[in-house]
Formats: C-alpha cells, sequence, structure tokens
C-alpha cells in the first residue's frame, strides 16, 4: 500500500483479485481497480503520479495511469516480484525475488530491465531506497541481516547483521536520521545507525508485515496481528511508542497520508473486502 498525499489518492495491491486498488484519500471512495496480475509491490512517481506494480508470478512490473485506470507499459523480469521501491532521481524501480536471490532493476524512462542485483540468502523482504545518496536498503530475511546495495554500480557494498529481529519483514530508511528501522515475527523494532550499529529496539505486536514512514513527521505506522502501532523515529535512539490501536486480524499492509496524518489499511474478512482510514485520537 502506498498514498499520493499531493493528489490525494491511496493505492493497495488486491492480490487476489490481482488488481491495483484506488481510493480517495479524502473520502475514502473506491475509484477504481485495474487488473494487473497478481500484485505485491505498489509504488508511486510523484512527479507523474503513474503507478508502478510487482506483479508477482506474472514476473512483471506494470506501469498504471491512475486517472484513465489502464496499464501503459509493461516490463518482463525473470523471476516473481515481492516487493518494489521507486528511486524518483534515477527513474528506477527496484524489484526484489520472492524467495529468490536478485533485485531486479527496471528503467521507467524505457521500462526494460537493465540489471539484476545478485544478494546473499534467498529470502529477499521489504526493500526501500535512500533519496540522498541512491542507496537501497534490502532486508534478507533468512539470514536476520540487511544488506546496502550502492546505486551506481549495483552492488552489495554491505551486509548488516539484525540479530535483534526473527524473520525480518518490514523496512523503513530514514533518511533524515540516516536510520534503517525493521521489524519481523518477535514482537520488536530495532534501529540502526548509518554505520549499522544498533541504537536501540522497541516491544510492538509480533509478525508486523508492512511499516510505512513520513519521513516529514518522522512518524511510522506498522500493522500485523490485529494491531497498528505508530511510532516515532528519534535520532541515534530506539523508536519511541505514539499510540496503537486493535483493527482486524486481516490488516497487515499500511500507508500513511503526509498531508493529513492519516494511517490507511487495506484488509479482507468474509464479509468483503474493505480500506479504511484511522486518525489518530488527542
Amino acid at each position: 500500500m502506498t498514498i499520493d498525499a499531493q493528489r490525494r489518492r491511496v493505492y493497495a495491491a488486491h492480490t487476489a483479485s490481482q488488481r491495483l486498488l484506488i481510493a480517495d484519500a479524502d473520502t475514502g471512495k473506491v475509484l477504481g481497480q485495474v487488473k494487473v496480475g497478481p500484485l505485491h509491490g505498489v509504488a508511486v512517481d510523484p512527479t507523474t503520479g503513474y503507478v508502478y506494480t510487482g506483479d508477482g508470478t506474472d514476473q512483471t512490473v506494470d506501469e498504471v495511469d491512475p486517472v484513465t485506470q489502464q496499464v501503459l507499459r509493461s516490463a518482463a523480469v525473470p523471476g516473481n516480484v515481492d516487493a518494489i521501491a521507486y528511486d524518483r532521481a534515477m527513474h528506477r524501480v527496484y524489484a526484489d525475488e520472492d524467495n529468490g536471490t536478485h533485485v531486479f532493476v527496471v528503467d521507467t524512462k524505457t521500462m526494460k530491465l537493465v540489471a539484476s542485483v545478485l544478494l546473499p540468502g534467498n529470502d529477499p523482504e521489504f526493500l526501500t531506497v535512500d533519496p540522498k545518496t541512491h542507496a537501497l536498503y534490502q532486508n534478507i530475511s533468512d539470514l536476520s541481516e540487511y544488506v546496502v546495495v550502492d546505486g551506481t554500480t549495483l552492488k552489495v557494498t554491505s551486509s548488516v547483521p539484525t540479530p535483534q529481529i526473527k524473520a525480518n519483514h518490514p523496512l523503513q530508511y530514514d533518511p533524515a536520521y540516516r536510520q534503517v528501522v525493521i521489524g519481523g515475527e518477535n514482537g520488536l523494532l530495532a534501529a540502526y545507525d548509518s554505520t549499522g550499529k544498533l541504537v536501540g529496539t522497541l516491544a510492538i505486536q509480533p509478525r508486523v508485515d508492512q511499516c510505512a514512514l513520513d519521513p516529514g513527521t518522522h512518524l511510522e505506522a506498522c500493522a500485523g496481528s490485529g494491531f497498528v502501532t505508530l511510532v516515532r523515529d528519534n535520532p541515534g535512539a530506539a523508536p519511541t511508542l505514539v499510540a496503537q490501536g486493535g483493527v482486524s486480524n486481516g490488516a497487515h499492509t499500511v500507508g500513511i497520508d503526509a498531508k493529513t496524518g492519516n494511517v490507511w489499511i487495506v484488509w479482507s474478512d468474509p464479509s468483503g473486502d474493505y480500506v479504511q482510514a484511522l486518525k489518530r485520537a488527542p
């Protein structure tokens, strides 16, 4: 899930229906769904407003116009796609290989695969880009570590062990504080500085799937195990708890609206599929 705060749009990957869900960030109204394939990752180009999707076992990255609700272009990649990240300045989509060993690099000017980055391990999870240095941060779940990929050479330059975290999944990078925050199955968030040194941990709910960061406020929302937890990143220190609320057990993807501060979740149960905004109470 991701949010275009400028254009007031919420985008969610609906894997089961193989559609990109588009909702209005102010009203919550579902505006449409675009058939793209069994997508997992979603990213927005803030310049054009186009949306990129990583389409799972279809082994493609698609470019979607959310206004016309059409797929404009598609790039084939040699593996199943899980999470994706977009580098605005470099015009790249990074797509990690689900239960694989590579990050696929797609040039969005041509919508062509231009490189594959070999990773350690066999289970890359969430990834994100430093907008200043263009370094890529990639979680490696089976090795309990994250790696840093140089944005110029497209080579892994360092591996950082994260023994505090079991089954690494969510990863966010706060560019102002130059800190990486990682969560997993064992109910902890762990923050690491730019050298890979642990600066602190915070106990939250277990089995967190996705976290989302608002770099302007340094607030980070994490979903999983029937809760959404909002924390604040702190320079050189552990995150601190801001708020927590109970939600459906099916809610595990999350986004933050940088304009309103609302936290969005998407979830399903036998009664239907839902996209929902949560507002922090005073």
